[in-house]
């Protein structure tokens, strides 16, 4: 094969081992873009859970993503943040050529996609900050599913970065008290940062409207149905894979008639489907990164021959990385 058909592609080759691999460029169609990636982001919760083999079977099908290849466990290649530059295209799509766009596409340094899969960036938003999108995607999915209003008291349990986009677009509407919590400290400068009020612990008799739960950790769910006032929603926004998970519906549970809803970035809120689709979306979360203040969110950056260490790393403990982005040179 020749340099200018081949491609680097990250390969999780059995769980917990990750490789890259070489593999051929696919043919330009006339109405494909072919991208040279620049960016790609790490999503820790989803990509962990694959790259530890934590699918659950009866899941397989709902968890590919658009252009993962090979099948769970393994050998998969998956990941769906990409922000690369169109370094070419079909004669029905050479309008995207030089632009810098977003693809939700796996971790690997050119690819071939039809030009619908792909978003041109705003300008006021930087390529090394669009890793967020997807992130932020899923953020504005739960504010809709959380129905957050004005005046409400909203906890948001969990300051990774989804659990912080959540808290900041909360904290954007207007008359809403909104405090996070991570047993983290070393989140507060972070939730600061954003114009959040951050706490290791969750108030006292809270009361609160809507708790959104975002830590991944069973015990976090436990503090958002504590803190939950009479008739208030707990969104959750966390996704366990195959772990069984212990819920406390004793104690105050049913006295409250507490309601807990699953949020899902793969389904649009029924309310807004017949008006709203996934480009629609996208394009809202691209415009929301204009904030200068987001980048806080990224706090490590690899080179894409380095990936296969880094998944195994942020698999296992993770250390305090929120947003892992890998550089393509």
């Amino acid at each position: 094969m020749s340099e200018e058909n081949t491609t680097r592609e990250f390969w999780v080759q059995e769980p917990g081992r990750g490789e890259i691999i070489t593999g051929r460029l696919n043919a330009v169609g006339p109405s494909d873009v072919v991208v040279r990636n620049l960016y790609s982001g790490i999503s820790r919760g989803t990509e962990s859970l694959v790259f530890r083999g934590e699918v659950p079977a009866s899941r397989y099908r709902e968890m590919r993503a658009p252009f993962q290849a090979g099948d769970f466990p393994a050998p998969v290649k998956y990941g769906y943040i990409s922000v690369g530059l169109v370094e070419s295209a079909g004669d029905d799509a050479t309008d995207l050529i030089d632009r810098v766009v977003f693809c939700l596409h796996p971790h690997q340094d050119r690819y071939v996609v039809p030009a619908s899969a792909v978003t041109v960036l705003p300008e006021s938003v930087p390529a090394p900050r669009a890793v967020l999108a997807a992130n932020m995607e899923t953020a504005v999915n739960a504010v809709w599913d959380a129905e957050i209003s004005i005046g409400d008291r909203v906890l948001v349990v969990g300051a990774g970065v989804v659990g912080l986009l959540i808290a900041w677009l909360a904290a954007r509407i207007p008359g809403t008290n909104v405090t996070i919590v991570d047993i983290r400290e070393g989140r507060a400068d972070v939730a600061t940062g954003l114009g959040v009020h951050f706490d290791t612990a969750a108030p006292p008799a809270m009361d609160a409207d809507v708790v959104v739960h975002a830590s991944g950790n069973p015990e976090g769910l436990t503090t958002a149905l504590a803190s939950a006032g009479t008739e208030a929603r707990v969104v959750e926004v966390s996704w366990f894979g195959d772990r069984l998970v212990a819920v406390p519906l004793g104690e105050a549970f049913h006295d409250r008639r507490l309601s807990i809803r699953s949020s899902q970035v793969g389904r649009i809120p029924p309310g807004r489907a017949p008006r709203w689709d996934y480009a629609r979306r996208l394009a809202v979360a691209l415009d929301l990164l204009e904030c200068d203040a987001l980048d806080a969110l990224i706090t490590g950056e690899s080179e894409f021959d380095e990936l296969p260490d880094v998944m195994e790393r942020l698999a296992g403990s993770g250390g305090d990385t929120l947003c892992h982005r890998i550089r393509y040179d």
